[in-house]
């Protein structure tokens, strides 16, 4: 059995709203608040969240196009062992943005961005 983690969550801040352009996506428009993103990564996790969390790249997946934006910073990173999606179901949150992240999904997740609510909704 492997142990090595696979699956990654960014929880991200976004500290005033955006519209931001995400390829097929269209614009979204997205509140300020907190964020929580699902990926993960078959070989070299800790590179993809490395370029995650780099702010000079190209543009290639959906979450590179909200965390290219000044307003949105990365507080937490989080590792797991377990399927993306099976992660992503146990998250609580509300779609965010409709396919965002979930482009090659199976399972229906219908996003693999969450939104967990605004600074107050936190408190």
């Amino acid at each position: 059995m492997n142990l090595t983690p696979f699956t990654y969550q960014l929880v991200i801040s976004l500290r005033r709203g955006v519209r931001v352009e995400v390829g097929k996506l269209g614009v979204l428009k997205l509140p300020k608040g907190r964020y929580i993103y699902t990926g993960s990564a078959k070989r070299n996790l800790r590179s993809r969240i490395a370029r995650h969390l780099a702010r000079e790249k190209r543009l290639h997946w959906h979450i590179d196009y909200l965390l290219a934006r000044p307003e949105a910073r990365v507080i937490e990173v989080r590792t797991f062992r377990a399927a993306e999606c099976s992660i992503n179901e146990r998250t609580a949150g509300d779609v965010a943005a409709a396919g965002f992240g979930a482009s090659d999904c199976r399972r229906g997740c219908g996003a693999h961005l969450k939104f967990l609510g605004s600074a107050s909704d936190l408190q």
